[in-house]
């Protein structure tokens, strides 16, 4: 689209004032690295970096337009719309787009997840018109309103993931967002630090409940210890039409069958009382119920299951989020199951199971392995949480478990001798010991919270040939 912002509609949007030649943009960056020919540049001010700094450079490569808060002497001719605050400035923006658009919006958040059952409910959604949703992981007080003010008006649908560390971030960027139907993938002990109790975290997230009316629709996941929580939340916020989905005969949108197969997951939902067989193209229990929330979601907008179902046949694993890869190796291939953008203790015990579930569905072949970096974020209890891992690794069954960093250093403490396949303090230092030990018919599951790395350690493994000496 041409014609997302003028400068009139910019300045009407952010309470600024435009100066300078007329504009249309057609799309809204805050990176002058990204930016492109047709971009209106908003100059954002961080802790560690100042927009303002990079308006020239922006313009330089295309932008239309600035939006910034003082005007500097390399761009003082440009066009621009001055404001007092350009974050403010950016949440206007976006404020404006929502209150513009005709779309059904749905918001997610959640302790795990968040990403990838953003990512099926858009998928989904495609069956059933034009869908706009949040770029990435782009999902905090700075990148839900990029995002918002990158929502065309004229979709029909649109998606936006929500995040938080903290008590009140949820309630700020549901405000932005006022989503019809409101999704919570499940709650887990993730920014423990921060909250007294998970019951803190549940509700946290349940300020996405905040700003919907009294007609929205909350969708919980019902096997997760908080729902009760969660659903008092939406009581008080006055959500009396709550959708649960999950195992138990408490929840509308019910899994009552799973499958692992060499392709994918075998599913069979009862969806408010329609039994209904369909597979996605990813394994794991973790992804049926991922599935069990889209089909909750699409139900509550008055979508056809059937359309949505045959939507879901398409949906694969994310980069980083489990995605099962091929890795050559001596003599053969190894799998690769990359799990490395994030963790939790809850994650991690999904991800021990579905690495259970592909060697079986290849056939019983080759060696259970893990390579596991920290767990992040856990606050005090961090030890511990990470002790607790070993049950479930013994109780699937792993050959052997590498392990990076000092909280992991805990679980290899603990885990039987033969489990233990080395210890490490970074990431790529198991890089040497992976490829010197990995043979033909392994499995590896390469899982830890973001900041310890791993995905570089699984992006190592997919890039870097056999080495010389184990060739």
């Amino acid at each position: 689209m041409n014609n997302l912002w003028t400068e009139h509609k910019a300045a009407e949007a952010t309470n600024g004032k435009a100066q300078g030649a007329k504009w249309n943009a057609a799309r809204v960056v805050i990176d002058s690295r990204i930016t492109q020919k047709g971009d209106l540049f908003v100059a954002i001010k961080g802790d560690n970096f100042d927009g303002h700094q990079f308006v020239k450079d922006a313009l330089a490569k295309g932008a239309v337009a600035a939006v910034v808060s003082h005007v500097g002497d390399d761009y003082r001719d440009a066009p621009l719309v001055v404001v007092n605050d350009t974050l403010k400035a950016l949440e206007g923006l976006g404020r404006y787009a929502r209150k513009r658009s005709k779309a059904k919006v749905v918001g997610i958040t959640g302790s795990v997840g968040k990403t990838s059952a953003k990512e099926m409910v858009r998928l989904a959604l495609s069956a059933h018109g034009s869908v706009y949703a949040t770029t990435g992981n782009l999902n905090n007080h700075i990148g839900t309103p990029l995002n918002l003010a990158n929502l065309p008006p004229e979709t029909e649908f649109a998606v936006f993931e929500m995040g938080m560390n903290h008590a009140g971030e949820i309630a700020h960027l549901t405000e932005m967002v006022q989503p019809d139907v409101a999704a919570i993938t499940t709650v887990e002990a993730v920014h423990i630090e921060f909250f007294d109790s998970i019951d803190g975290i549940a509700r946290a997230k349940a300020e996405i409940f905040d700003s919907m009316n009294a007609k929205a629709v909350a969708v919980i996941n019902r096997d997760n210890p908080q729902w009760q929580v969660i659903r008092e939340c939406a009581a008080k916020k006055g959500i009396s039409n709550l959708v649960f989905f999950g195992t138990g005969v408490g929840a509308q949108c019910r899994l009552e069958h799973y499958a692992a197969s060499a392709h994918g997951s075998e599913i069979k939902g009862n969806i408010h009382g329609t039994s209904m067989s369909y597979r996605i193209q990813a394994i794991g229990k973790h992804w049926a119920m991922t599935s069990l929330l889209t089909l909750a979601v699409t139900h509550a907008l008055g979508l056809d299951d059937q359309k949505t179902i045959e939507a879901l046949a398409n949906f694969g694993e994310l980069e980083g989020r489990g995605r099962i890869l091929p890795l050559p190796v001596k003599g053969g291939e190894a799998i690769l199951i990359d799990d490395s953008y994030n963790a939790s203790p809850a994650a991690m015990r999904a991800a021990f199971a579905k690495t259970a579930e592909v060697w079986e569905s290849i056939g019983r072949k080759g060696r259970k392995l893990a390579a596991l970096g920290n767990m992040l974020e856990l606050g005090k209890d961090a030890p511990q949480l990470h002790t607790d891992l070993a049950a479930d690794i013994v109780k699937h069954g792993f050959d052997g478990v590498y392990t990076a960093g000092n909280f992991m250093q805990h679980l290899h403490d603990v885990l039987p001798p033969q489990m233990c396949a080395g210890h490490v303090e970074k990431a790529m230092d198991l890089l040497p010991l992976l490829q010197k030990e990995l043979r033909a018919g392994d499995i590896l599951l390469i899982k830890g919270s973001h900041g310890s790395k791993m995905y570089e350690l699984a992006k190592a493994l997919q890039d870097k040939r056999i080495p010389k000496e184990v060739a």
